[in-house]
């Protein structure tokens, strides 16, 4: 890795197949940065147990995960791939910024506000403090930049805090000299990027979690199954694509059509006002199914060569343990912890 280029950092949970919100909104956008940045990429699993889990099923999706990423054209040459709990300075951080946050600011994330209203009175404990884990995972590597989402926004700023906090607490270094413990992260908008929705639900982003079926297409479906979603997919009372006001459905659509061609919206707008919804649903499924076939194949391919696979998540893990161990090494000794 190149120590005089900025670092950017993400990850997904390895909770299912990569979905094409995941693709078309994050990991696609990844791959220019490969030749710009130093790259950390890699599977949360230890994000994934917030909520009950099957462990042979996580343990599968992990390796997918990973597997999809350079499937996707994420070169492991170019970047740091690895698994979360590989590395233990993940879970060592996070307590000891847990130690340095408050119950107040970790009650008011959003997210945990509406994860935590499907569990009635019995909430995990890891849903609620899974933020400050987040901000372990980004301060443990000096990350200068967060590619992030409008849903995690607020996550982003809490790392914030909590580095401006750590940095104001322990500002001396293990050698007496005054310097930051931790960079604060920026967050990266990316230039393109569609925030792909239900296919079911469009007024919601398209989840893993969605228990309606046809909601969610994945990266692993098959052709068959791709076309069946977007047959399928939740449109208005209406019939045909007008050229104003179109339904969240049919925006949800031409969106991600739009974003798998890398054209403008309303260029592919234009293509179907005055026609019937069934031609903009069987296009966009054929145009989903092109893209996405060859991914899939790559990915199965990848998943059968389990030592390669393996060779990759050895290098990526060693990469990741040396810059995490620097980190955490000079965090405890801010803190008085009595090292060897």
């Amino acid at each position: 890795m190149n120590a005089t280029r900025k670092t950017v950092l993400s990850a997904v949970q390895p909770t299912n197949s990569m979905h094409i919100g995941n693709y078309l909104g994050a990991v696609r956008n990844w791959i220019p940065y490969l030749d710009e940045y130093d790259c950390i990429f890699f599977a949360v699993d230890l994000h994934s147990i917030t909520v009950e889990q099957d462990p042979e099923a996580l343990r599968e999706n992990t390796y997918r995960s990973i597997a999809s990423y350079i499937a996707c054209g994420i070169d492991p040459a170019k970047a740091i791939l690895f698994v979360q709990s590989q590395v233990p300075e993940h879970a060592e951080l996070a307590w000891v910024l847990t130690c340095h946050s408050s119950m107040g600011e970790l009650s008011r994330m959003t997210q945990y506000k509406d994860k935590s209203q499907k569990h009635g009175s019995h909430i995990p404990t890891g849903l609620f403090t899974y933020p400050v884990l987040m901000a372990a995972d980004i301060l443990l590597y000096g990350t200068h930049l967060v590619p992030v989402g409008e849903d995690q926004k607020q996550h982003l700023e809490l790392t914030r805090d909590l580095a401006e906090r750590m940095n104001h607490r322990f500002p001396k270094s293990s050698s007496g000299e005054d310097s930051a413990l931790f960079r604060v992260p920026e967050p990266m908008i990316a230039k393109t990027g569609a925030r792909v929705m239900s296919l079911q639900d469009p007024e919601s982003k398209m989840s893993k979690s969605d228990p309606a079926p046809g909601a969610c297409v994945f990266l692993s479906d098959s052709d068959k199954e791709i076309e069946k979603k977007f047959k399928r997919a939740v449109t208005d009372s209406g019939s045909e694509v007008r050229s104003e006001e179109q339904s969240a459905g049919v925006r949800n659509l031409i969106q991600i059509q739009a974003s798998f061609l890398n054209q403008d919206y309303n260029a592919v707008l234009q293509r179907y006002v005055g026609k019937q919804y069934g031609y903009l649903k069987v296009d966009t499924a054929n145009i989903a199914v092109e893209h996405l076939r060859p991914i899939r194949e790559r990915t199965e391919a990848i998943l059968k060569d389990r030592a390669y696979l393996e060779g990759i998540l050895k290098q990526g893990r060693a990469a990741a343990r040396a810059r995490a161990e620097k980190t955490l090494s000079e965090v405890y000794k801010r803190l008085g912890f009595v090292r060897e």
